[in-house]
């Protein structure tokens, strides 16, 4: 059965008190080393496919704790940085961000009214947990003709997030909320260009695990981007990279 926007939302907020009870960098696994290195690359895609700079005016939806809207903003770029969890924006306004150029908002993206367009729109690990036939249509209203949509998703072709978002005892102990998923990259490539989207890319990426000792970090970077030229191999890494543009 579809899940109802208000009980994905009521779903949502409760996932962020969890979270901000524990350790939400922790359990998402940015707070490790390895975790850091990829948290930074991450943002350094999204933020280079978005264009993200001075002048440039990008909505990030699903900000959580601020992580990634803290490496957004060195590219100088204003940002309006949304989120549902009241808890977890507590600890992203406590990262003392130039008011001048971020803003957080507490409220669900399903809601978002902002009558103003975007160069950009942007988020990390965030679609998964929206209805995507819902989203996507507001994402390209929202967005300024030649706009671009950059995100960074869970591929459903890793072994391990084929796992954990298929079993729910597993998917609840990995600290995941119930309606989150991950993506196969050609569906949701299909499902994007239907929405009227043009030049949609979405590229595996991503194999540095949060758990990757210190000593190894190194090597399985090495080994990461050798596998992310390697076809069928490549299909396995841990993220998609998905980015598409409104049309002029």
């Amino acid at each position: 059965m579809r899940k109802t926007k208000d009980s994905r939302i009521l779903n949502e907020i409760d996932h962020g008190k969890m979270l901000a009870h524990h350790d939400p960098e922790a359990i998402w696994g940015w707070g490790t080393p390895a975790g850091e290195e990829r948290a930074v690359r991450r943002a350094r895609i999204i933020a280079e496919s978005a264009r993200l700079g001075p002048r440039i005016d990008a909505l990030e939806i699903g900000c959580g704790t601020g992580l990634f809207t803290e490496i957004f903003a060195t590219t100088g770029a204003r940002i309006l940085a949304l989120d549902l969890s009241p808890e977890l924006l507590d600890i992203a306004w406590k990262r003392n961000l130039p008011q001048e150029r971020v803003r957080f908002m507490q409220k669900p993206f399903e809601d978002c009214n902002e009558d103003r367009p975007f160069d950009a729109v942007i988020g990390s690990s965030i679609l998964h947990h929206l209805d995507l036939d819902a989203a996507l249509p507001k994402i390209y209203r929202l967005l300024k003709p030649g706009g671009v949509m950059s995100f960074a998703e869970p591929n459903m072709l890793n072994p391990q997030i084929l796992l954990q978002k298929n079993i729910p005892w597993l998917k609840e102990y990995l600290g995941d909320s119930p309606d989150e998923t991950a993506f196969v990259r050609w569906h949701t490539k299909r499902l994007i260009r239907n929405y009227g989207f043009i030049d949609v890319q979405v590229t595996p990426f991503d194999w540095v695990h949060p758990a990757t000792p210190d000593r190894l970090i190194r090597f399985v970077t090495y080994l990461g981007n050798l596998f992310e030229k390697i076809p069928l191999i490549k299909e396995l890494a841990g993220s998609l990279h998905i980015t598409c543009k409104r049309p002029i």
